[in-house]
């Protein structure tokens, strides 16, 4: 029976707690942004990012705990995935739009939405892979990947993740792992998993 009461009670909160409503609406436009054009629009990353930040402030019981939690998420969400940007793996479209859901549900909540939109990314790529039949490439490139970032650790010089053209598998809208991961992290919290 607290199964159902948490359903219920994940209901309750979806349909009336504005902030995760706009929060749902912003991935499931980024997720289909992403997947016709491979782009997250600004003014989505953006404008969702300053309406957590602003709503996160005034809605808190304490202003500056609202804040804190807001901007905590927002850093988290951008400093888990700007080294994926960096080394050229990752579009700052994805980057931004994780941080824009970190600052909706704060630090500790956007470091497990990090966690399950690696592991949708991950399943991800093996379904594209498998559906591309170039698994056995997708596998090299990550050996190759990960051993350029040991080396070039060692070295001490930047690494790079990126890859000719003649090696990807293609390209991965991630928007939509990052919208997966976090509706699975915002769901597994409300139950009581995370």
């Amino acid at each position: 029976m607290q199964e159902l009461d948490a359903v219920l009670e994940l209901l309750a909160m979806l349909a009336t707690d504005l902030r995760m409503l706009v929060l749902l609406a912003l991935l499931a436009t980024a997720a289909v942004s992403d997947w016709r054009s491979y782009r997250i629009p600004n003014w989505l990353t953006f404008g969702g990012a300053l309406f957590a930040l602003v709503y996160g402030t005034l809605a808190a019981r304490t202003p500056a705990v609202g804040a804190a939690s807001a901007f905590g998420g927002l850093g988290v969400g951008f400093a888990a995935m700007v080294p994926f940007y960096v080394i050229g793996v990752m579009g700052a479209g994805d980057v931004k739009l994780m941080a824009m859901a970190g600052a909706f549900i704060g630090p500790e909540q956007a470091l497990m939405a990090v966690l399950f939109t690696f592991i949708a990314g991950g399943v991800a790529a093996m379904v594209f892979a498998i559906h591309q039949r170039r698994v056995v490439r997708m596998l090299t490139n990550v050996k190759d990947a990960a051993q350029g970032v040991m080396l070039s650790g060692m070295v001490g010089i930047r690494p790079s993740g990126r890859i000719g053209a003649s090696q990807s598998i293609g390209r991965l809208p991630y928007g939509i792992c990052i919208a997966a991961g976090t509706v699975v992290e915002v769901l597994a919290h409300q139950l009581g998993y995370v």
